[in-house]
């Protein structure tokens, strides 16, 4: 906490300077960057005593929301000082057309993300990162992953050497077994990134965006695991009751295994997610099987826990409506117009901004 405040007191004291655009988008930098203060915050979220987690990831939501406030402020400050002091020393000729202007926009699966990352902070999940590029061993073998399964066919995976021990990874589930190869448990995290699969149609594309999550403990059970996903899909939904089941599946990285299906119900063409007579699968589950945890050095009879897997994009589809998973990778700048959300606009919480 007393780093945050830091922190906090030290960035208000530099946006409280006279400050340009350029000073300004280094502030940024230094906060929100891949390596900056508040984005190293969140990663070490899972370093954090359990008991504490929750309350400090709060704190540090309010801290998030609260510097870029500022940085938003001081933005239009700066913009209008620079507007009026071209009004004042600039002559306008009145019968020139005007200028087009285009602001840019945050795409769907960018703001999807921050949700998703914010919403699993609340409860005590850190973020972790890995390489698009993987060796086998992580993407398949270390997952338990027979050597005859079809996801490492050719026509599924894309392998980038003749011997098969590169590939584009295929999940985000070889950062699971980073994390636990390089640390020790407890580990509480969630994965999101690009994945990639030779697939394409309407609602597969050959690079996705997946988010996978990873409990370990000494007494976790599908009681939790039920729990967690309850409280996500609530929070992100923003719905108060959500009809939630169970499906027996098989995933050899899970045992036992399960589809998660949502209710829902048509209203005026639109999907309503919560309550309603249709299900809707969402996602895929299960508990760690004691084979993954052997080959990443843990002890299956001390420790055991539940892991997830999400399709970012097809989160988004839902969500805000979107109907081809294709747009998402067009560039189309009128579709980014219409599904993106404004980046100047002010947080009103920590899900993220307003479209």
């Amino acid at each position: 906490m007393l780093d945050l405040k830091k922190i906090k007191d030290e960035f208000k004291l530099k946006l409280g300077k006279k400050l340009n655009l350029s000073e300004i988008n280094q502030i940024k930098s230094d906060l929100f960057g891949k390596n900056g203060h508040i984005t190293l915050e969140f990663k070490n979220i899972g370093k954090i005593a359990e008991a504490e987690r929750k309350n400090f990831a709060s704190e540090l939501n309010l801290v998030k929301g609260e510097l870029q406030n500022l940085i938003n402020i001081k933005v239009r400050e700066i913009e209008n000082i620079e507007i009026n002091e071209k009004l004042e020393k600039e002559k306008i000729d009145i019968t020139l057309p005007e200028r087009n202007f285009i602001r840019g926009k945050i795409h769907p699966v960018s703001q999807t993300i921050d949700e998703i990352s914010s919403i699993f902070s609340e409860i005590g999940f850190s973020v972790a990162e890995g390489p698009d590029v993987e060796n086998e061993y992580n993407n398949f073998t270390a997952l338990n992953t027979p050597d005859n399964h079809p996801a490492r066919d050719m026509h599924d995976t894309f392998y980038l050497d003749p011997k098969k021990e590169k590939l584009l990874r295929t999940h985000t589930s070889p950062v699971q077994i980073r994390t636990m190869l390089n640390d020790k448990p407890p580990f509480k995290i969630i994965a999101p990134g690009r994945t990639y699969r030779s697939d394409s149609d309407q609602t597969h594309t050959p690079m996705f965006h997946q988010v996978e999550g990873l409990h370990i403990d000494t007494d976790i059970n599908m009681g939790h695991l039920k729990g967690c996903l309850n409280y996500f899909i609530k929070e992100f939904f923003e719905v108060k009751n959500i009809k939630m089941r169970f499906r027996p599946s098989h995933f050899p990285f899970t045992e036992p295994s399960a589809e998660v299906d949502i209710g829902y119900e048509i209203k005026n063409g639109k999907i309503v997610i919560g309550e309603g007579d249709k299900w809707l699968e969402i996602l895929g589950c299960g508990m760690v099987h004691p084979n993954v945890l052997k080959n990443v050095k843990v002890n299956p009879d001390k420790f055991q826990g539940y892991a997830f897997g999400i399709g970012i994009d097809r989160l988004a589809m839902l969500k805000y409506g979107i109907k081809d998973l294709r747009a998402f990778f067009e560039c189309d700048y009128r579709w980014l117009n219409h599904f993106g959300f404004d980046p100047l606009d002010v947080p009103t919480n920590y899900r993220g901004l307003s479209r």
